[in-house]
């Protein structure tokens, strides 16, 4: 678990509809905190993003379906106040992702829900529907460092953008195979590949047999599924067996997306892995990496994870000191010709052969004593010697 600076103190922010500044705009969304909200305990949290012509209301309340019990998708009523939900509000009801604005509100809404509640970083899903869908496929692309998996539910194709689009993330695909508008397939197949999963046709069920099937692709990297439910039905985002419509209580749907991310409890992320994964065995990292301490500022430790002929990826871990951080910057010099060639969850400013990685905008507000990670590929000839680190606030 990776704690959040709102960890340990009182609650400031509650249940309800709350509006942030995003982009130069007023965005909204509505929160839902588990009654009986403990400070002390890391909750799982789950973005749930409204449909074309939907809104924030639609989601959080389950109006449109089956109130209440359709309220964030039909997973409110599985969490038993386990979990903290966020219904988002789109621009004009829709999630265009302009210049990659609703990414942007995302990284926002959690800067703020996260400096207030007690929230587990490495239990962060989102799910949505259609447009929704489309969102949440955009953060699998954009965030797959910041969101542990997905539930991409009839998705219209990338209407809201794929940035980046190239590291593995979990990933659960729903789609009617009588659906005219989704594009869930091609969609679905960029992370087979990204998860490194074996190439295969799911199976799907016939057209009038009103039932739906669940595959899990073979082969996929550990820490990084992906499943396809598929049913026999149209443009729905409830979908039953039996019976043709949206049915709230008795669609499947909701029970799959929860047991999709719930497998994932108490199992936080592996370091994303390298796109292209060495072909000859790692050898054995150094056990003890060196910490830097600086006294009030932050400490960050330095760990080879793997090694091959030629390359090898590293983690480094910043924790804030005795006061939280709004920013930090992390740096070193590789003295034996080592160079970074991909780097997730920082910025690297290098100058020579010193490094000077800072945090991204969603992983720089640290509380006093809590952590972030970035991790990168690196090539080395002759020698991979371990730096000394320094840790400073930016």
């Amino acid at each position: 678990m990776a704690a959040t600076a709102g960890c340990g103190k009182a609650p400031t922010i509650a249940s309800g509809t709350h509006t942030i500044q995003s982009g130069g705009k007023n965005r909204s969304f509505i929160l839902r905190v588990p009654d009986g909200y403990d400070r002390n305990h890391q909750y799982r949290l789950v973005f749930g993003f409204h449909w074309w012509g939907g809104t924030a209301t639609d989601v959080a309340t389950g109006q449109t379906v089956q109130r209440d019990v359709w309220a964030y998708y039909g997973l409110l009523r599985l969490s038993n106040n386990s979990t903290i939900f966020v219904a988002p509000q789109g621009i004009s009801n829709g999630w265009a992702n302009s210049g990659g604005e609703d990414v942007v509100f995302v990284d926002d809404m959690l800067r703020r829900i996260e400096d207030a509640l007690c929230v587990d970083t490495t239990q962060r899903f989102s799910v949505g529907f259609s447009y929704g869908g489309g969102m949440s496929y955009a953060l699998a692309c954009a965030r797959p460092n910041v969101f542990r998996a997905v539930a991409v539910q009839s998705s219209p194709g990338t209407l809201s953008g794929c940035s980046g689009g190239t590291q593995p993330i979990a990933y659960l695909g729903v789609h009617g195979i009588g659906d005219s508008v989704a594009s869930g397939r091609s969609l679905r197949d960029r992370f087979v590949r990204n998860n490194g999963c074996a190439a295969a046709t799911p199976p799907e069920p016939r057209a009038g047999s009103l039932t739906h099937t669940v595959f899990s692709y073979s082969g996929c990297r550990a820490g990084y599924p992906v499943v396809w439910a598929a049913f026999d039905g149209g443009h729905i985002a409830a979908p039953q067996d039996g019976a043709g419509g949206d049915s709230g209580s008795r669609t499947w749907v909701p029970g799959e997306v929860w047991r999709f991310f719930t497998q994932f409890q108490g199992v936080p992320p592996t370091t994303t892995p390298p796109t292209t994964p060495p072909t000859t065995p790692p050898t054995t990292p150094p056990s003890t990496p060196p910490t830097s301490e600086p006294a009030g500022a932050c400490a960050a430790t330095y760990q080879i994870t793997s090694q091959w002929q030629g390359g090898f990826q590293a983690e480094v871990k910043v924790t804030a000191g005795a006061s939280a951080l709004t920013g930090w910057r992390v740096s070193w010099t590789f003295a034996n010709g080592q160079a970074i060639t991909q780097i997730w969850g920082g910025r690297n400013a290098p100058s020579g052969s010193t490094q000077n990685v800072s945090n991204e905008t969603w992983n720089g507000n640290l509380g006093a004593g809590a952590s972030a990670t970035f991790g990168f590929i690196g090539s080395w000839n002759g020698t991979n010697s371990v730096p000394a680190l320094t840790c400073a606030r930016a």
